[in-house]
């Protein structure tokens, strides 16, 4: 039987179906929301591991091009391996989720929401976790959801719930929320240096629509839910657990709190090993061994949450508020455009980069249409970085890591018509202990900066810890590795001392009030200020000038209608510049003319010649001409490039000249000026060698005698352009 619910979310109900299609999965449910729908699925395996002490789930979001109508670019024409905007999509709904499932369920779970309509005017991102929530919520999947997701962008000082692509481009703010009815549980978004206040507005204009969803994801379960599988949770208990529990508590209670990492994990794990190796005896099993695991978790967790609660003391005995140790070194490397070092305690990233032309943009083919993007910023995270072995490759935190940090620069950034280079920044992370994506922001600023990129202001980022009980709550700034793991909340924000321009915030309870929000972002503030004033020590501004081994890269507008002329037929023009300079152009269809060139100096000239092509001469003006050819009566010289004027022989000098060969050939550069253009069009120049001081021709050089008169072989006297004979002269 189908089932169907509605909802009117923003503009468009949200329609929320399911019994139609994908019946075999563990739940299903198909969702529309003006021209975009998605079909999510839920499925889990049909076997049950005890003791896992993790959640086996994965989301895979992924995007059909049929969906907008279109068959997918290069040779292989098919949906291959996700981009990674599909990957982010995917992010954003397992973050919400993972926390609402039990670990005691044993089982993988896979949920897949697939895009099959996309109408390009409502982003089909926040549909699929809508769809993702609701399948799992009627399966019959343990769930303590349901959650849902809204889109609240800020425009013209309003907030607006799911706004259309449209709507998206001219937001100040942009962000995405996604909770359960009680409270929100993840924000994600960038904005334009909006203020905390905005921002809190921002996700309080969430939690309406947001309720509203869930129930009806409520209802529809009510309609169509199955009874759901039972957990699978281990029916033994640890032997001698308050021995082994008081043994181990009194040595993790000072391993724990040793201020260096790579010490502080030695202790923690001889602790561990010695308490094993005391009670040897009744850990003869792997249950027995897992439920050991498990204690050892257990202790240090509340050890560390407790001493953060009942004393304000942190694992490496800083404050609540304190901030590590900051360093910032700029041109660490010789031969990079641009180059920062940036160490925060134990976590540091080394920034780089790179600029180039055009022709390096990254080209983004997906079902909202080609793009192309000239700022990336890419984010690596070795395993040497934590000191481990493991594969180098770039999963999916390493992409969601490097987006948020894009978010937080682009704000910042010239537009392409003032800094024509396209801008690649890699952060290598070097140390990680605590918020390598906020050093990335940091050192990417710096870099950027290094390598003369005009950015509007620097950005730095910060990450905010949260400890809770029934009662008290702290929020920490600048967390360590060790209090993400245990603590109840991410919340990274990243901006200007303005405003914030990238914001990201997970939580691991149920919800946080409005109350710990302010306060967050008003400690992450007073963070956020404190490390740009370190910063700006260091480089407050761009570098004058770009790397000597970067490509010179020139701007400039030209008419729409004087496309062709640059171009030339067949591209004849174009190609001709850039063999005879060494440059490449590109003409946009807007007009906008860039050249690349390996020297500053050639880029400038290729420039003159394109200007060239496309200005009028202009009466008055002294050209640089090139004489093309030489007649009985005269020179031709090209002063622009396709343009030639005739310099008379009467004008190339004060007195008088027997032959035109006695002072120029074919070839010869010589200064010129525009006297007129007649009525005809042609040019009539003078050599300058012919002006009196005031640039001028003398009155003895001036053609004052009646048109049409004809002229002997031997007449060598002043003439009128109309009583050439020359034909080729008539343009």
């Amino acid at each position: 039987m189908v089932h169907t619910v509605r909802c009117q979310i923003g503009n468009e109900t949200l329609v929320l179906e399911t019994g139609r299609m994908a019946k075999q999965a563990n739940g299903s449910v198909f969702a529309t929301y003006g021209g975009s729908a998605i079909i999510a699925t839920a499925c889990c395996s049909d076997t049950a591991t005890e003791g896992l002490d993790f959640v086996p789930l994965t989301v895979e979001y992924n995007e059909k091009y049929y969906a907008a109508g279109k068959i997918p670019g290069g040779f292989i024409k098919r949906e291959t391996r996700p981009k990674d905007k599909e990957i982010l999509v995917s992010r954003i709904i397992d973050r919400p989720m993972r926390p609402l499932f039990d670990k005691a369920f044993g089982r993988e779970i896979q949920v897949v929401p697939t895009c099959v309509s996309a109408d390009n005017i409502n982003p089909p991102d926040m549909i699929g976790v809508v769809a993702a929530s609701a399948a799992v919520h009627i399966s019959d999947i343990p769930f303590a959801g349901p959650i849902a997701g809204v889109r609240v962008a800020l425009i013209d000082g309003q907030y607006v719930v799911n706004p259309t692509f449209q709507q998206c481009a001219k937001a100040r703010l942009e962000i995405t929320v996604a909770g359960t009815a009680v409270g929100i549980t993840m924000v994600e978004g960038g904005s334009q240096e909006v203020s905390e206040e905005e921002m809190i507005g921002a996700i309080e204009a969430a939690k309406e629509p947001i309720a509203r969803i869930c129930a009806a994801i409520e209802e529809l379960r009510a309609l169509a839910g199955k009874e759901k599988l039972p957990l699978a949770p281990l029916r033994v208990t640890l032997n001698r657990e308050a021995e082994i529990r008081a043994f181990a508590q009194e040595r993790l209670s000072v391993a724990l709190f040793t201020k260096v990492k790579q010490e502080r994990g030695k202790a923690v794990r001889a602790a561990i090993a010695e308490t094993k190796a005391a009670f040897a005896e009744a850990l003869s099993d792997d249950v027995q061994k897992k439920l050991f695991d498990a204690l050892m978790e257990d202790l240090q967790y509340h050890t560390l949450r407790n001493s953060i609660l009942d004393k304000g003391l942190r694992v490496d005995g800083r404050g609540l508020e304190e901030i590590r140790p900051i360093t910032c070194e700029i041109g660490v490397l010789p031969r990079t455009h641009g180059s920062a070092l940036f160490t925060r305690g134990e976590t540091q990233a080394l920034a780089t980069t790179t600029l180039g032309t055009i022709d390096d943009e990254q080209v983004l083919d997906d079902i909202e249409g080609d793009r192309r993007e000239h700022f990336m910023l890419h984010y690596n995270f070795p395993p040497y970085s934590v000191g481990e072995t493991g594969r180098l490759g770039t999963g999916r935190r390493e992409i969601g890591h490097g987006h948020l940090a894009w978010r937080a620069i682009k704000a910042m950034l010239p537009p392409k018509e003032k800094f024509p280079y396209t801008v690649r920044v890699v952060s290598e992370v070097l140390e990680s202990n605590g918020s390598s994506s906020m050093a990335t922001v940091c050192g990417s600023s710096l870099s950027l900066m290094n390598a003369g990129v005009p950015m509007r202001k620097p950005v730095a980022g910060i990450a905010m810890g949260l400890i809770t009980d029934e009662k008290r709550f702290a929020v920490l700034s600048d967390i360590l590795g060790d209090e993400d793991h245990l603590g109840d909340m991410d919340f990274k924000v990243a901006g200007t001392k303005d405003g914030i321009t990238a914001f990201q915030m997970d939580i691991k309870i149920s919800s946080v009030s409005t109350e710990i929000l302010t306060k967050a972002l008003d400690q992450a503030k007073r963070g956020r200020m404190h490390i740009l004033g370190i910063m700006e020590k260091t480089i407050s501004r761009a570098a004058d000038d770009i790397s000597e081994f970067a490509p010179k890269v020139v701007s400039v507008k030209v008419d729409q209608e004087k496309i062709g002329a640059i171009i030339g037929p067949g591209g004849k023009n174009i190609r001709g510049m850039c063999e005879k300079y060494g440059v490449d152009i590109n003409v946009d269809e807007e007009g906008t003319v860039t050249i690349y060139g390996t020297n500053q100096k050639a880029a400038y000239e290729a420039r003159d010649a394109v200007l060239s092509l496309v200005e009028e001469p202009e009466v008055g003006r002294i050209y640089d001409g090139t004489v093309k050819r030489i007649m009985e009566f005269g020179a031709f010289v090209e002063i622009i490039p396709g343009k030639e004027g005739l310099v008379h022989i009467s004008r190339m000098a004060k007195t008088r000249v027997e032959r035109v060969t006695d002072l120029l050939h074919e070839g010869d550069a010589v200064k010129v000026k525009l006297m007129e253009i007649d009525h005809m069009g042609r040019l009539n120049l003078a050599m300058l060698e012919a002006l009196d001081e005031n640039g001028q021709l003398p009155p003895s050089s001036r053609d004052d005698r009646p048109a049409g008169r004809d002229r002997g072989p031997g007449d060598r006297g002043p003439r009128r352009f109309d009583d050439r004979r020359d034909s080729s002269y008539r343009r």
